[in-house]
């Protein structure tokens, strides 16, 4: 079977392994927020060590909103999951996970924040640069990889949905803000950000520009993984790159997509990026056998279909790293 994006060559710097010579490690930039970014790189640090996570930087709600709105900074907490994620499996790296993700508990004024979200706020206050807060926490940790916002400054997303009111079920409404988005019981048709047009961040389009693989998804459709292409900059560098482009799809249907086929997951991301196109698109195997047009949204945008036992154990719909991790390294031919 041809590799998905075989043809292309590859730019790919390699490392010696013990007995087995060098082994080529492929540059990869994966595109998200929050659990289902933190998902992808969980498994994709187990593939290669020349990792870089872009991040939405739309989150109003919670810890992040509170310290948006008090700092005029962008929303720290998906950048932290994508932090804590990159840290390692030793010791020291599960420990730092686990700080960065401790919520202070009670009623105070510290009540609901996350360490790690206080951490970088305030470095990003002492040192007046984003990236340099970043980078720094990314040091500090430890971190197997670089963790990059999508956008310079904090955006706003507004969706169109249907049948918010019971009383008009086919009538449009709009809801404001990535928490509203996120939680709303309408339907979501499209997604919009504001500013439309907002500064993308330089360093994210020269990883972009700099890769041998993208990988958007998994994740919150509406709210972690289209915003990427709203980005005008972002969504030109993610069409025009050499890279390959890969896909992931989640696990099932569920919150803002609730209902929704797979092939309509796909749909959806070329509603929004018509000059999109893939190289392959990595479905689990439960999710992709109930939706017969799959195989053929995923060819319409040049993509091979993978399809692959990608879940936990227990039922629940959260990918297994170690199978996840295995399905990217079959794909990008680790």
């Amino acid at each position: 079977m041809t590799r998905p994006g075989q043809g292309r060559p590859p730019r790919r710097t390699t490392r010696p392994t013990l007995g087995l010579g060098p082994v080529a490690l492929p540059a990869v930039v994966a595109f998200g927020g929050g659990h289902g970014l933190s998902a992808s790189l969980s498994a994709l640090r187990r593939v290669t060590d020349r990792l870089t996570a872009i991040v939405t930087v739309a989150d109003d709600g919670g810890s992040s909103g509170r310290l948006r709105d008090e700092l005029n900074c962008l929303p720290p907490g998906d950048l932290r999951m994508a932090l804590a994620a990159l840290c390692g499996d030793d010791e020291s790296g599960r420990t730092w996970a686990d700080v960065l993700q401790f919520r202070f508990p009670g009623e105070g004024d510290l009540a609901g924040h996350a360490i790690g979200n206080l951490l970088i706020a305030g470095l990003w206050e002492r040192l007046g640069d984003p990236i340099a807060g970043l980078d720094m926490v990314a040091r500090l940790l430890g971190a197997e990889g670089r963790v990059l916002p999508m956008a310079a400054v904090p955006l706003g997303i507004v969706a169109e949905v249907i049948g918010l009111d019971p009383r008009a079920p086919d009538e449009v409404s709009t809801v404001h803000g990535q928490a509203q988005v996120a939680k709303t019981t309408a339907e979501v048709r499209a997604v919009h950000l504001v500013p439309s047009d907002p500064p993308a961040c330089p360093e994210s389009i020269q990883a972009v520009q700099e890769a041998d693989w993208v990988v958007l998804g998994p994740g919150s459709w509406f709210t972690s993984v289209i915003p990427h292409l709203l980005v005008p900059e972002l969504a030109d560098a993610i069409c025009t790159t050499p890279a390959r482009r890969l896909l992931t799809l989640n696990l099932e249907p569920a919150g803002e997509t609730a209902g929704f086929t797979a092939a309509r997951h796909v749909e959806l991301l070329a509603e929004h990026a018509p000059d999109l196109r893939l190289d392959a698109v990595l479905a689990d195997q439960r999710f992709a056998s109930d939706d017969p047009h799959l195989a053929a949204w995923a060819t319409s945008l040049g993509a091979e279909l993978v399809v692959a036992d990608l879940g936990v154990r227990d039922g629940s719909p959260r990918h297994d790293h170690l199978r996840l991790a295995s399905a990217y390294a079959e794909i990008m031919g680790v």
